[in-house]
């Protein structure tokens, strides 16, 4: 009983029941929408929501983990605040002009989608994303040591949102209640993040007094620019990886339509679903990896590899029983109608091999600073999917789409590290390195 307390209360389990919870809700809903409205409906709502996944690098700005490595570096507790408040100013800002210009574009590329109920809903899912810029709150709190409480707040609020958007489509209402609840969720979240900071937060340093509450009178023009600057190569990658994880939806509802869309809509969200345990444990494991290198080097790889190996392990294994279940699983979540989804399930799933080690590397990356790889290896892996997607949609169908997120999840998340010569370098040392290396 006491071990299983202890896991139960661990806060990488926290974390990753939040993220679980969020995640399964996703899946859940998507077996529900396909079911009760049809492939094409599934195919509309997942494309605006690969629009919404557009908005996410605009609302991060690549600050999440930089504003606190920064933060860390000052010795004055007012820096250290001005810092952090800052770059949720530029966050909330940013995300606001973000979600005007992506309503324009997505207006101009989809003026159908701009009738009846989708022309509030669209516009209002858009514009509350912003607040997902107070994310930077939790991650300030991680830091300090706190966890659950976050996520479960997080949980809470994710299972009230999944069960409303059960209700509605039980009660008859279709899309557009969905990506309206989908956007008050994004607030929600955000400002309840904040009401946990302003609970949670400890003194920035011992005997000093716990910061004022957040407002943009706090915003500093110099340290603002240091952020972004110090942000833009991670900015740019998420940019960029966002167009190399969601354009095949995209591209797929352009050429082959949206009922096809719907279709690859439903492999890609069992495939994508099981990402959420390197998401969760690479954040939780950040700070570790982030003392293990101040350490040392040989402290560092020890940790870095067994975490990479962890990974790996579970990537594999999930893929080969994936593959082997995957036309039971189809068949029973979403009937023989989806049947051309089982071929893409088994094709897709296997990119989360290198998914997985792609959320240490990008940690990596950020530890020995070498953002700009992060946007080199991100920017090629979109241009190989969009060219991948270009040529294989129309000769292959929806399978040329999941051969195409394959290949190019491949090269961005693992392959581009022989390209380099310093990566190389250090991928050797990872290998090598031995516990008698420690001094």
């Amino acid at each position: 009983m006491k071990i299983i307390k202890k896991i139960l209360m661990a806060r990488a389990t926290a974390m990753l029941g939040d993220k679980l919870v969020k995640l399964a809700a996703g899946a859940i809903l998507t077996v529900f929408v396909a079911r009760m409205l049809g492939a094409s409906e599934l195919g509309v709502y997942s494309i605006v929501m690969a629009w919404s996944a557009f908005l996410v690098p605009l609302t991060s700005m690549g600050l999440n983990n930089i504003v606190v490595r920064q933060m860390v570096k000052h010795d004055n507790s007012h820096d250290a605040m001005t810092m952090l408040y800052s770059a949720i100013s530029i966050r909330l800002a940013l995300g606001l002009l973000g979600g005007s210009l992506m309503l324009l574009a997505f207006y101009l590329l989809y003026p159908s989608m701009f009738e009846g109920n989708t022309a509030i809903a669209i516009p209002t899912l858009f514009m509350l994303q912003a607040f997902f810029g107070f994310l930077l709150f939790e991650f300030y709190l991680n830091y300090q040591g706190t966890f659950r409480s976050v996520a479960y707040i997080k949980s809470a609020i994710s299972l009230l949102s999944f069960g409303a958007k059960l209700a509605l489509l039980y009660s008859g209402f279709g899309i557009a209640s969905l990506l309206l609840l989908t956007g008050i969720e994004f607030f929600v979240v955000g400002i309840a993040q904040y009401l946990i900071y302003r609970h949670k937060h400890q003194p920035f340093k011992e005997n000093e007094a716990r910061w004022p509450g957040y407002h943009p009178r706090w915003f500093n023009l110099a340290q603002a620019k240091q952020l972004l600057k110090r942000s833009s190569w991670l900015w740019l990658s998420g940019i960029v990886s966002v167009i190399y994880l969601k354009i095949d939806i995209v591209m797929i509802g352009s050429i082959a339509g949206t009922e096809q869309a719907g279709i690859y809509a439903a492999a890609s969200r069992l495939s994508e679903l099981w990402y959420v345990f390197p998401a969760t444990l690479a954040a939780r494991y950040y700070p570790d990896m982030l003392k293990a290198h101040q350490q040392g080097w040989p402290h560092y790889f020890l940790k870095l590899r067994r975490f990479a190996i962890m990974f790996f392990a579970a990537a594999f294994s999930i893929a080969v029983v994936m593959s082997l279940s995957a036309p039971w699983i189809i068949s029973l979540l979403f009937g023989e109608n989806f049947s051309a989804a089982v071929e893409v399930l088994r094709i897709h799933i296997w990119a989360g091999c290198f998914i997985f080690v792609r959320y240490l590397i990008s940690q990596h990356l950020v530890i020995t600073e070498q953002e700009p790889l992060s946007l080199l290896s991100h920017g090629i892996g979109a241009v190989l999917n969009v060219g991948l997607n270009l040529w294989l949609i129309p000769k292959m169908g929806i399978v040329g789409a999941a051969w195409a997120t394959l290949i190019s999840y491949a090269y961005a998340s693992f392959f581009f590290l022989f390209l380099s010569s310093s990566t190389r370098k250090q991928l050797w040392q990872l290998v090598t390195t031995r516990r008698a290396d420690i001094n």
